[in-house]
């Protein structure tokens, strides 16, 4: 079990409630929303943002991104997230 602190807490919740709009639009959706919940802070550890727990070469190709691979960095990061 991975303890969360209140603000991690927040940050997770924010991600999530992100997320229910990806999910909403569907598969076929050409617009996947963005995971940017504009809490950009790097972890050294794993190299995920605090915020979106992208990487930063996910970050960097997000806007090129076909909306397929953006689905796949959104399934990735929903992994990601402490439990």
């Amino acid at each position: 079990m991975v303890f969360v602190s209140q603000h991690d807490a927040v940050r997770i919740q924010r991600l999530l409630d992100k997320s229910a709009l990806f999910k909403d639009a569907g598969a076929d959706s050409d617009f996947v929303v963005s995971p940017c919940i504009a809490v950009c802070e790097m972890d050294p550890d794993t190299g995920w943002c605090l915020g979106c727990f992208r990487t930063l070469d996910e970050i960097a190709r997000w806007s090129r991104s076909a909306p397929h691979d953006k689905r796949l960095v959104w399934d990735k990061l929903l992994n990601r997230l402490p439990t």
